[in-house]
């Protein structure tokens, strides 16, 4: 983006993959049975493509559930992708997730400051977490396309809620792509293979060869 001059302008809120840490806050096996905002299958595949896109980046992870004895565990399909990250399991039982010590640690731990943020519910641990990181000083970036509620009423009041409180509102693609930040990014072709043309099925830009000029 050029500015007066022909000077490059960034973006106020640029994503950086060095400067951040990804959340991802109970994505548990029954609770997806509780999505009614979108399509349960349509949420999973978002928060999968971001999860794969971190683990390819190399973006520090934080994995927490509530409660697994009735909610089920952290779907393993993000579990594998990251078998050295040992799943939080809270022991206070709120849907915020920065009311467990631990998990508040974990974050501070990396030493980022870019807290990229999705819960299960919308409504809830992923709107009442992204609201407590701003008060704990994080810039929050709230991936919304991963994330479903009891309605999309419920989705929309809260969507609108965390962005009004300064949640800065993202999908999975525009995070990893963020992330990732071009085409000549060393991980470029791993992130085209593994992320944009599985998570992108009936997308018929990801049907041809990758973009000329990709690593």
């Amino acid at each position: 983006m050029l500015g007066e001059g022909g000077i490059k302008k960034t973006m106020k809120t640029s994503l950086q993959a060095s400067k951040s840490v990804l959340s991802l806050i109970d994505h548990q096996s029954n609770l997806f049975n509780g999505i009614m905002s979108h399509k349960p299958a349509y949420v999973k595949n978002n928060v999968l493509a971001l999860a794969r896109g971190a683990s390819i980046l190399g973006i520090p992870v934080v994995l927490t559930v509530i409660s697994p004895q009735t909610n089920g565990p952290m779907i393993p399909e993000i579990t594998e992708m990251f078998p050295d990250v040992s799943v939080i399991v809270r022991k206070h039982p709120s849907f915020n997730a920065f009311d467990e010590p631990e998990f508040v640690q974990a974050i501070r731990n990396t030493g980022r400051k870019q807290l990229v943020l999705t819960g299960l519910w919308t409504s809830m641990c992923m709107s009442f977490s992204a609201q407590q990181a701003l008060q704990e000083g994080f810039e929050v970036f709230g991936v919304m396309d991963t994330s479903g509620s009891e309605s999309l009423d419920a989705y929309n009041m809260a969507v609108q809620r965390m962005t009004g409180a300064g949640v800065i509102p993202c999908t999975w693609m525009q995070t990893v792509s963020e992330w990732m930040d071009n085409w000549l990014n060393p991980k470029a072709g791993d992130m085209f293979t593994q992320v944009y043309c599985p998570y992108s099925k009936g997308n018929p830009f990801f049907d041809q060869d990758m973009p000329e000029g990709t690593n």
